[in-house]
């Protein structure tokens, strides 16, 4: 595929530099980070190309991580300083959209920057399932979740009528998903999911062992298997749909309304004494202020970036949010069976809302956070590449491939999918790749959105766990609403940043 140029902002709107990506759907990344690890350097966040890590060690090594003491006026007039009304810190799934939202949805001029590039973290990791079949109605992220699935849907359906193709744009397919169990106690637990799912107004269907055997004929659950199915749940490509918010955002630099600092980590906010409002953000290379809002979106680096930012002030301000590593296998070119929906085993829904010991709620089971869990996931790709999944741990910064993991979700993706034992991982080297990716994770299992308190123009976006895309939309309608004063859509009381920074 042809290279196509790639045009990103450094020292001004106008001051353009010509970089370039494989296509709409191939953003070279090397992997992001802001602020800095609490690892050693060998165990920051790399992608899991030996060249691309080599990339990075340099890049490191050029750049400074933090600012040990706040920039004086004599410096910032020294150093490229621009205004914009809204500065966004993370140019991940969340911090595109909140971008997008404001260009679309206001007058408002906008500056993201990032230590790296998109889909750097989190976001280019994912598996790009946009589900409701493992939310629970009523549950507090429901409603968000609910509200951003529809907001997805939305998108897809504006690009149809634009004349475009929503799967070759966003890699979007409804493809529906199908959350599976073995024993009875998981089919009399997924009954009640579908009839929670039903009286929420979806068209959840029970299907039973021979049913899901027409849906999926390579699924193999045992006389007692049966399923959850919710047919309007979708999964899109999240380098495609990056590709394309980038793309939409950038009509507006020639308006003089949004530019790019990538490859700028954040040193230091410049506050004001008076009202505790931030008048800017400091970068290795710019001074950038803001007149509106600044909206801290950098994923499971939000924390330790903060306490970078403030570290030489007399303010505390402490985000817990921490990396949970996750490993998904992809195996390229798969013909040894179809897969015609997006599929989850019931298990990973108590995997994926685990707690720390201190932070479990009594009022449901206790899954321990700190345990290093595989649960079978698996969908399949707008290339036929099947793409299983998935592990949680929380390991710091880490994101070194651990073969003992990888091997441990082929294992356990064989026990639903027995043609998968006719071929060994050794025999697969040449036709798989593995992605590592840090998740952002709450000890409460809800995201921060929200202002800071005693910081008037300062918002977090945060926590999203491995639920970045399928909340990413709901959160940024949330965020532009709280700046611009608009009534919300959805409550906000559950993802409130005095519930658990302090």
């Amino acid at each position: 595929m042809a290279s196509m140029p790639l045009r990103i902002a450094s020292n001004s709107v106008s001051s353009l530099l010509n970089l370039t990506f494989d296509g709409p759907c191939r953003l070279a990344s090397n992997s992001g980070f802001y602020g800095l690890p609490d690892q050693p350097l060998n165990n920051i966040p790399l992608s899991t190309s030996a060249s691309a890590n080599r990339r990075t060690r340099r890049f490191l090594s050029q750049v400074p991580l933090h600012a040990t003491n706040a920039p004086n006026r004599e410096t910032i007039k020294s150093q490229s300083s621009l205004s914009f009304d809204v500065v966004i810190i993370g140019a991940g799934i969340i911090g595109l959209t909140i971008a997008r939202q404001f260009l679309l949805f206001s007058d408002l001029s906008v500056a993201i920057l990032d230590a790296a590039v998109p889909c750097a973290g989190a976001t280019g990791a994912g598996q790009g399932y946009i589900w409701r079949i493992n939310k629970t109605p009523g549950a507090e992220k429901w409603e968000l979740a609910s509200r951003s699935h529809q907001l997805w849907v939305n998108l897809a359906e504006s690009l149809q009528h634009q004349g475009l193709n929503p799967l070759q744009i966003l890699g979007w397919m409804k493809t529906g998903s199908l959350l599976v169990g073995k024993t009875k106690e998981e089919s009399t637990l997924l009954k009640a999911k579908v009839k929670q799912l039903c009286d929420a107004g979806l068209e959840a269907v029970f299907l039973s062992n021979q049913d899901l055997l027409l849906k999926e004929p390579a699924l193999v659950l045992g006389k007692e298997g049966t399923a959850a199915y919710l047919p309007d749940d979708c999964q899109l490509d999240a380098r495609c749909a990056v590709a394309f918010l980038e793309k939409e955002n950038r009509h507006f630099a020639s308006e003089g309304r949004y530019a790019e600092f990538y490859h700028e980590p954040a040193t230091y906010l410049l506050r004001s004494g008076s009202s505790g409002e931030v008048d800017a953000v400091q970068t290795s290379k710019n001074t950038i202020f803001s007149k509106k809002a600044v909206v801290m979106a950098a994923g499971c680096w939000t924390g330790t970036l903060m306490h970078e930012l403030i570290k030489s002030t007399n303010i505390k301000l402490d985000i817990p949010v921490k990396p949970r590593k996750g490993h998904l296998l992809v195996v390229e070119n798969f013909n040894s069976f179809k897969l015609n929906h997006g599929l989850m085993e019931a298990g990973y829904v108590n995997h994926q809302s685990a707690s720390l010991p201190s932070t479990a709620s009594h009022k449901r089971p206790l899954y321990d956070a700190q345990a290093t869990s595989v649960s079978m996931t698996a969908t399949m790709d707008t290339s036929g590449n099947l793409v299983l999944g998935s592990s949680r741990q929380l390991l710091g910064f880490n994101v070194d491939i651990d073969e003992s993991i990888i091997n441990r979700i082929w294992q356990r993706a064989a026990e639903f999918f027995p043609a998968l034992t006719e071929k060994s991982l050794d025999e697969l080297k040449k036709n798989r790749a593995v992605r590592v990716g840090l998740r952002p994770y709450m000890p409460d299992g809800k995201p921060v959105i929200g202002p800071v308190p005693g910081w008037s123009n300062f918002y977090i976006a945060a926590g999203h766990e491995g639920e970045g895309l399928t909340l990413a939309l709901g959160t940024a309608e949330m965020i532009v609403d709280m700046v611009l004063g608009n009534p919300g859509k959805v409550d906000p009381k559950p993802y409130a940043v005095d519930r658990c920074c302090t």
